[in-house]
C-alpha cells in the first residue's frame, strides 16, 4: 500500500514537474526583481492565509493593495470585511507589522532579509520576533518560500495529512513548537531524498495532490 502511494506520487511529479518548477521560478523573481512594497504584500498574504486559505489570502491582499501602506487598522478591517473570516485580527496584524518595519527598519524589508545570511535565524525572525504579528513557523516558512528562498517546509494541514497518510509521521496534528516543526521538516527532507525529488518541489507537489492546484 505504501509503495503504491510512493509510485503514484512519483508519477504525479513527472506530470507536474514543469508547472512546479515554473512556480518556484516565479517565487525567486519576487526577491530578485521586487521592491520592498511587493515583498510586504507577500508578507501580508502569509498573515492572511494563517487560519484561512491561500485563496482567501489572495483576495484579502487584492482588497487592500491600493491602501496597504497608508490605511490605519480600522480602514484595513473595513476592506477585509466579507472577504476574510477574521477581518479585525488580520487588519491589526498587518497594520502593526507594517508600522514596526517602518519604525525599526525604515521599511527596508529587502535589505533586512538579505542581511540575515543564516537560514534558521532568518525564519526565526519572522516566526517569533515580537514586532512581526500573526506569523509562526508555518507562515514564516511560507513567506520565505514565496519570495524565493529554498529549504523551508510549509507544514499546513494538507502537507501534514499527506505525511501521515504516507506514514512519514505518526500524526497529522500541527507541530506545537519550533523543535517539533524542525523535526517534521527534517523527516520531509529525508523523504524527498528517498524519492529523489527536490525538497521544495516535493512540498508543492504534496500540496497540489491535496488541493488540485499549484498556488503560492
Amino acid at each position: 500500500m505504501r509503495d503504491n502511494l510512493f509510485e503514484r506520487l512519483q508519477k504525479s511529479y513527472i506530470e507536474k514537474r514543469k508547472q512546479i518548477r515554473s512556480r518556484l521560478r516565479e517565487f525567486k523573481d519576487i526577491l530578485k526583481k521586487g521592491d520592498d512594497l511587493k515583498i510586504f504584500e507577500e508578507l501580508a498574504f502569509c498573515i492572511f492565509t494563517a487560519g484561512a486559505s491561500a485563496k482567501m489570502g489572495l483576495k484579502s491582499v487584492d482588497s487592500i493593495r491600493d491602501v496597504i501602506m497608508s490605511a490605519d487598522e480600522y480602514d484595513l478591517s473595513k476592506r477585509l470585511k466579507g472577504i476574510h473570516r477574521f477581518p479585525n485580527a488580520r487588519a491589526k496584524y498587518v497594520f502593526y507589522t507594517r508600522e514596526f518595519l517602518k519604525k525599526e527598519y525604515d521599511f527596508r524589508l529587502k535589505d533586512l532579509i538579505l542581511f540575515n545570511k543564516d537560514a534558521q535565524n532568518r525564519r526565526d525572525f519572522f516566526a517569533s520576533y515580537k514586532g512581526i504579528m500573526g506569523m509562526g513557523y508555518k507562515e514564516a516558512s511560507h513567506f520565505l518560500r514565496n519570495i524565493g528562498f529554498t529549504g523551508y517546509a510549509i507544514l499546513d494541514k494538507h502537507i501534514l495529512r499527506s505525511l501521515h497518510e504516507l506514514k512519514i509521521t505518526n500524526s497529522s496534528n500541527p507541530p506545537t513548537s519550533r523543535k517539533s516543526y524542525l523535526s517534521i521538516e527534517k523527516k520531509l527532507k529525508k523523504f524527498a531524498s528517498h524519492l529523489d525529488i527536490d525538497f521544495d518541489e516535493l512540498d508543492l507537489l504534496l500540496w497540489s495532490e491535496r488541493t488540485g492546484e499549484i498556488l503560492k
